[in-house]
């Protein structure tokens, strides 16, 4: 079914909205025991935290009103997920040698996606991509930033997809402009 069929509604996470996000993550918190915290602590930390520390510590988030992400509904059910924030909100990228600013502007930080299985290779990405482009128009931010694979034989494992596919960044209007691995590129769209 093409996603434009699917006509699918976008939300920002909100507090309200937190069962909708821990019913699409499931009990694995996504992928192993992440619950979207990556991006946000050391990985010594997160090793630490995985699973249900995880999922608490993103709750408080979520419950502090951060607004950390957008989630894309079909027929009222969730079934994706974008991560995004203020680049500042995510430690790791700071510290990452591939991933390291390119610059001093302020950039918003689209870092990860989940999208419920029975969706998946229908172009949910792009459209939440779409998301999340006017979501931070709103949020009053002028730059967005990705972190997308670009897959050396043009496939990748879905395990391996949660930063996205630097495919559909381009399809959604981005760009490359950094480049510090072969199969991960510096994508950004500036509004």
């Amino acid at each position: 079914m093409p996603v434009e069929s699917l006509r699918l509604k976008f939300k920002v996470l909100t507090p309200s909205r937190w069962k909708d996000l821990e019913k699409l993550f499931g009990k694995r918190g996504a992928c192993g025991g992440c619950w979207c915290m990556w991006w946000k602590l050391s990985r010594k930390d997160f090793e630490k935290q995985k699973g249900i520390k995880n999922k608490n510590a993103f709750k408080k988030i979520v419950l502090n009103n951060e607004k950390p992400g957008i989630l894309a509904y079909f027929n009222d059910e969730p079934v994706g997920w974008c991560a995004i924030s203020p680049r500042e909100k995510y430690p790791f990228l700071e510290s990452s040698r591939v991933l390291k600013r390119i610059d001093e502007q302020k950039v918003w930080s689209v870092v990860c996606f989940f999208v419920e299985k029975p969706f998946r290779k229908k172009g949910i990405t792009i459209e939440l991509l779409k998301a999340t482009i006017d979501y931070v128009r709103k949020s009053g931010g002028k730059i967005l930033e990705g972190y997308p694979i670009e897959p050396i034989n043009g496939k990748t494992a879905d395990v391996f997809a949660w930063t996205g596919i630097a495919s559909a960044f381009r399809k959604a209007g981005f760009n490359e402009i950094a480049r510090h691995s072969p199969t991960r590129p510096i994508m950004r769209k500036y509004i």
